[in-house]
């Protein structure tokens, strides 16, 4: 069932839990999002807004044998993949946030990356990555900066307010980062 106006409301400041493997699991790629939207915030599931690309995405892109609908978030793990956020909080738009809540997401996420130790970080929002970690000239697609092991890939922001990348540029983008992934495990 589809959030109402007060559940969306309501959801405002949430919190979503990271999708990360349980034990210890391999970790291929943790997805970063900029911060959860309010339909993500009243789901409960990440980049769930009808109209998100990110699901599409990762299933045209080779990385999920099937579209999975963001309910089924949980059997990324399988894959070796996880969600995670520059910022928790849920907002309306990613413009409510400040810029000093996207560069402590960004230490955040560093240390979160050193704990799971994915092959890479692939930040979605290219925007959103240069604020959080003071890169002004920061492309779509792989950067020369690592987080340690991990290698760092930036991906165009797929929510559907992004309208100058269509779904299928997207998926080429996360298909290249797909490839690049596993190019490593060879």
């Amino acid at each position: 069932m589809r959030p109402t106006k007060a559940d969306l409301e309501a959801a405002r400041d949430r919190v979503l839990a990271d999708v990360l493997p349980r034990g210890g699991g391999t970790l291929r790629v943790l997805f970063s999002g900029i911060n959860p939207g309010l339909y993500s915030g009243a789901t409960g599931h990440h980049f769930a807004r009808p109209g998100n690309r990110f699901w599409p995405a990762l299933h045209r892109s080779g990385f999920t044998d099937r579209l999975l609908d963001p309910s089924e978030q949980d059997l990324l793990p399988g894959y070796g993949l996880g969600i995670t956020n520059l910022a928790h909080r849920t907002t309306a738009r990613a413009d409510e946030l400040t810029d000093a809540e996207l560069r402590e997401g960004g230490q955040r996420l560093r240390a979160l990356v050193g704990r799971h130790r994915p092959a890479y970080l692939a930040v979605a929002g290219v925007t959103a990555y240069r604020t959080a970690f003071g890169r002004p000239r920061t492309q779509i697609g792989p950067q020369d900066e690592a987080f340690g092991p991990a290698k760092i890939w930036v991906l165009p922001n797929p929510s559907g307010l992004n309208a100058s990348w269509p779904l299928d540029r997207i998926a080429a983008e996360f298909r290249r980062l797909r490839e690049a992934a596993e190019a490593l495990r060879s």
